[in-house]
């Protein structure tokens, strides 16, 4: 139960309460608006920023990478919006959230922050190392988190991940099986809170079986009741019931058989009520059936399966009739004129209450869990800047945080096949490996970790699935004592590729999304007809079973993030893993945390 708070929250005005209700973004913001998007990243916090989020007492602000530049800067930052907060008539401190999860979704740096090789990575080294790397990172994370300022985190993410198509969570989530899910992440949540960061699991009731993406579409889950218990909902019931997080996430999904019941949408057409707007399920199941007590924060409401369907101010009292205490991202506020949008929303809020779509009394309710939360985190609490820049250089990516993230990504490498005694690799001085990645810096790091650790000096190509001659690397493939190839499935997006535009180097060959899977199957083909080949799964492990039948052995390692991208040192911790695997300088002990299908063999 959360501790009852000490602030007066009967002093609110229902425009105070509402202002505590919604977590706004602040991810861009341009002094003059123009006929183009706003793409100005905010690094310091405008005074007219300021000034709203004293007058409308807001409750809460997400930051993503475009706030997150240097430790410094982000320190300043959050101290600038703390202060505007006190100024604010309740002084009530801010949730100041990010999605720090780890592996593919870190928010803060990845050259200065610890960001591990995620969820899955630790779902790996469950059978050997039990809830020891989910503890371990979620200290790390917090620890990370709490110095520079940023009190919540939506993490972990307790979905369990059993679509292979899943196109938004699949890596992300811990493994296919709810009760390991339940177990490394109460770990997590336990471990989040215990060093002042507030956890909030995410996507309720459960967003493991999807094949769309939330961002780009409203998924449907056709699961029946039963499989939804037993598999959606219970590492959600589980954390609640061992260590209840202050916080829960929900899914924009519609779940028909929990509930059914439709609203009309922008169109005017009805339409079944996704789970952030149905009070069946965040109201009768989370808080009546489960029990929980804490707050209940949408997804980001510009997410496209609740903005194709809502303006923005139905979809926030749709959500708060639900249940839900705060509306995530609820308007775009990139240039002061913005600002006014929030003066109509909060307006819009009050008219919702006086006209009883919305009810007084839960507002309150809804307001005292907020306030609750945190009092209860001390989140008025603020370091003393004096020490706080010195602190958080010293604990940010410091040597013992990237050696645990060295030691998972190790831990977790798993090896699915090794015909021949392919692995470990033994290769004379001035052999020739070919190696296939998804982009020109993963064959950079591949071939630099594989450099560090060799005693011979080795040759190496490289073939990019982001465009390729196919002449060039049937010389090359021909010529390599070994082939290497590595892929990422799902797709990468854009903001994954980074660094080096490879199309640059060679637009005639450049090949889109659905074009890479073939050319890579080409590529592993021509290397099965003379070259030993190793084949990589960098991200969810699904594609082994397209992929891993073309080589003598198979590898998986669910990360391929880059760290280091600098005067051409390119170099992740999964990379150096790997490279320590093929040498034999390392066991492979990560085991699969989810079904691949059989393998054909061919």
């Amino acid at each position: 139960m959360p501790i009852k708070s000490s602030f007066a929250d009967s002093a609110l005005s229902l425009k105070q309460q509402l202002g505590q209700k919604l977590m706004l973004d602040l991810r861009y913001f341009c002094q003059q608006g123009s006929s183009q998007r706003c793409r100005t990243p905010l690094t310091e916090l405008p005074d007219e920023l300021a000034k709203a989020i004293s007058r409308y007492d807001i409750g809460g602000v997400i930051l993503f990478s475009e706030n997150t530049q240097n430790i410094e800067q982000i320190i300043n930052l959050n101290q600038q919006l703390q202060q505007a907060a006190s100024k604010s008539k309740s002084g009530l401190p801010l949730f100041i959230s990010i999605d720090q999860e780890g592996g593919r979704v870190a928010r803060l740096p990845r050259d200065v922050a610890t960001s591990f090789t995620g969820n899955m990575s630790i779902g790996a080294t469950y059978p050997e190392h039990g809830t020891y790397f989910a503890t371990q990172t979620a200290n790390i994370l917090a620890t990370e988190l709490s110095v520079l300022g940023i009190n919540v985190n939506y993490a972990p993410t307790v979905d369990v991940n059993m679509n292979p198509d899943n196109p938004v969570i699949n890596v992300r989530s811990f493994s296919e099986s709810p009760d390991e899910v339940a177990a490394m992440g109460a770990a997590q949540v336990i471990e989040f809170e215990k060093n002042g960061i507030i956890s909030a699991i995410k996507h309720f009731p459960g967003h493991g079986d999807t094949n769309v993406d939330s961002h780009t579409g409203l998924p449907k889950v056709m699961h029946s009741k039963e499989v939804i218990y037993a598999q959606d909902l219970a590492p959600f019931k589980q954390i609640i019931e061992q260590h209840s997080p202050g916080m829960i996430m929900t899914a924009h999904i519609q779940y028909p058989e929990l509930d059914s019941s439709t609203l009309t949408n922008v169109d005017g057409k009805q339409m079944i009520k996704p789970a952030t707007m149905s009070r069946k399920i965040m109201t009768d199941i989370l808080r009546d059936e489960l029990n929980y007590q804490g707050v209940v924060v949408t997804d980001a409401l510009d997410m496209a399966g609740i903005s194709h369907f809502f303006s923005p101010t139905q979809a926030v009292v749709n959500t708060f009739a639900a249940g839900v205490d705060i509306a995530l991202m609820p308007i775009e506020i990139r240039t002061p004129e913005d600002i006014n949008k929030l003066d109509a929303l909060i307006d819009s809020l009050v008219s919702a209450v006086k006209t009883k779509q919305l009810d007084a009394d839960e507002i309150a309710h809804s307001t005292q869990r907020i306030t609750s939360l945190k009092h209860q985190f001390k989140l008025n609490a603020l370091p003393n800047p004096i020490n706080a820049l010195a602190n958080a250089k010293h604990i940010i990516g410091n040597k013992a945080h990237r050696e645990l993230e060295a030691y998972l990504a190790l831990a977790a490498i798993t090896q699915i096949r090794n015909n021949n005694n392919t692995l470990p690799l033994k290769l004379g001085a001035d052999k020739h490996i070919h190696i296939i990645m998804p982009d020109t810096r993963k064959c950079m790091a591949m071939q630099q970790a594989i450099s560090a650790l060799s005693s011979q000096p080795l040759s190496f190509s490289c073939s990019s699935l982001q465009g390729f001659d196919p002449g060039e690397a049937r010389r090359n493939i021909n010529q390599a004592s070994i082939v290497i190839a590595g892929n990422a499935t799902p797709n990468q997006s854009a903001v994954e590729i980074g660094g080096m535009d490879d199309l640059a180097d060679n637009p005639n060959f450049a090949l889109n999304n659905a074009e890479q899977p073939k050319a890579l199957e080409s590529l592993l083909k021509m290397a099965k007809q003379h070259t030993p080949t190793v084949f990589i799964s960098l991200r969810a492990p699904y594609d082994i079973a397209q992929f891993g039948h073309y080589a003598d052995a198979v590898l998986a390692s669910y990360a391929y993030n880059i760290d280091v991208d600098k005067n051409d040192l390119v170099s992740g911790p999964a990379f150096t893993a790997l490279a320590k695997v093929l040498f034999g300088q390392a066991p492979a002990k990560g085991q699969l945390p989810v079904t691949i299908k059989q393998s054909k063999s061919h």
